[in-house]
């Protein structure tokens, strides 16, 4: 506060620090009184810095509270701009899944089950397409009960895919050997399907293999066989309340932390599985999407286009496929060239349309109302920066003024006791140096 009675004066030039050498000498008359020199009207310069050190450190801690405030805003805003990306990401897999026949390319291909069990009776020369064939027509029941004790099915069989390029992709990344791979609960059930000779050549009058010779077949070269058994399962969360049982796989990000566009979701959870097959089919209570589909895809991630796949790059990790037909089946390897329709033998179904749920064009309108939200929200965090920054430079700029008036308060505080030691001396009678 001003001393009572006396009124500052501000005609002088601001004050300005100088060094101890070049500071004006004090007249003793000035300083008998112990206040040093005066400032205009009456307050000593030594006054005026204390008081303007405490006006800046005053300010300064205002201009800090301002800048928390600019802090605190810009964390609340990225914290709804990560949320809009995850709705925006949650929706986009949603819509991937909500693809019509009528947005696909693929032609004559309506793929519901019995059209799948066609496809399959079409491999004559494989093992599923025996397998189907004697169960279809019952033939010799006996032999094909001892090699069908435990069997799931055939993987084309056991899931179903909503969109038919989605369709066409899989298959083409997984391949007709794999399509066609018979799957069983353990090792005990595969056992029955081929026998050996003494040399460990594959008997071809035993087995399967006798019982497509029976029927006028021969199953040409090797085939898969999965058992779910000895497999390692997918041991993480699934999505709460999901009747489909998916998987809780955390979603990709690109290194500047936003989510990749065209991201439809991971391969493994666009697997429709029909309710008689989502129940436990291991001892130990795991179902075909944490152990066959897992063990197919692993964490496969799906694309719209292969603009958006290639771009993901840096995300992509267990290799991805897109529904216009890119496919990276691992990090660094891909598969080129134009896709060959006819060379897919197998594709999965699409389920009926009574299992297809939701509304595309809502699903449209949803979208479009969540990227607008984002675009607002990253306009006003850039707002928002722009005044963080800008109270950051001036509270620098404060700072740099508050020190220099520490530094000139220290000064005028060194003179004082210099000039009250010389005073005491004088007092005594004698001069000190």
């Amino acid at each position: 506060m001003y001393p009572t009675g006396h009124q500052m004066s501000f005609q002088t030039a601001p004050f300005i620090v100088q060094s101890p050498t070049s500071m004006m000498q004090l007249d003793p008359k000035e300083t008998s009184s112990g206040g040093g020199t005066q400032n205009g009207g009456g307050m000593s310069q030594a006054e005026f810095a204390l008081f303007n050190s405490d006006r800046l450190q005053s300010d300064l801690e205002a201009m800090g509270n301002k800048i928390k405030e600019h802090e605190d805003n810009l964390k609340f805003l990225k914290s709804q701009k990560n949320k809009l990306d995850e709705s925006i990401l949650k929706l986009q897999v949603h819509m991937g899944k909500l693809h019509t026949s009528g947005t696909c390319t693929i032609e004559n291909t309506n793929l519901q089950g019995e059209d799948i069990n066609e496809q399959i009776l079409r491999q004559v020369n494989s093992a599923a397409g025996v397998l189907s064939y004697v169960q279809s027509h019952h033939y010799s029941e006996a032999l094909q009960l001892d090699m069908t004790n435990g069997v799931v099915g055939v993987v084309a069989k056991l899931g179903k895919v909503n969109d038919q390029n989605l369709s066409q992709a899989l298959s083409d990344y997984l391949g007709t050997r794999s399509m066609l791979a018979l799957v069983y609960k353990d090792y005990k059930s595969v056992k029955p399907l081929e026998k050996y000779d003494n040399q460990g050549n594959v008997d071809r009058s035993g087995a399967i293999h006798g019982l497509a010779s029976s029927i006028g077949r021969t199953i040409e070269g090797q085939f898969d066989v999965i058992c779910l058994e000895n497999l390692r399962p997918y041991v993480g969360k699934r999505i709460a309340g999901d009747p489909q049982r998916r998987l809780d796989l955390p979603n990709p990000k690109l290194p500047n932390g936003e989510y990749p566009p065209g991201f439809l979701g991971y391969a493994v959870n666009l697997i429709h599985i029909d309710p008689a097959y989502l129940l436990c089919v291991t001892a130990y209570g795991y179902g075909l999407r944490e152990t066959l589909f897992y063990s197919l895809f692993s964490q496969l991630q799906v694309y719209k286009t292969r603009v958006d796949m290639i771009s993901a790059l840096p995300c992509i990790t267990d290799g991805a496929v897109s529904l216009d037909g890119g496919i990276i089946r691992k990090t660094g390897i891909f598969t080129l060239g134009a896709r060959d329709v006819a060379a897919a033998n197998v594709r999965f179904a699409k389920p009926s349309a009574s299992q297809t749920t939701g509304n595309y064009s809502e699903a449209e309108r949803q979208m479009n109302e969540l990227r607008w939200t984002k675009e607002k929200t990253l306009e006003d965090i850039k707002r928002a920066q722009v005044l963080r920054d800008h109270a950051l430079y001036n509270f620098g700029k404060k700072k740099e003024e508050f020190v220099r008036c520490l530094s000139q308060t220290n000064d005028f505080s060194q003179m004082k006791r210099e000039q009250a030691k010389k005073h005491e001396a004088v007092s005594n009678g004698g001069l000190c140096f």
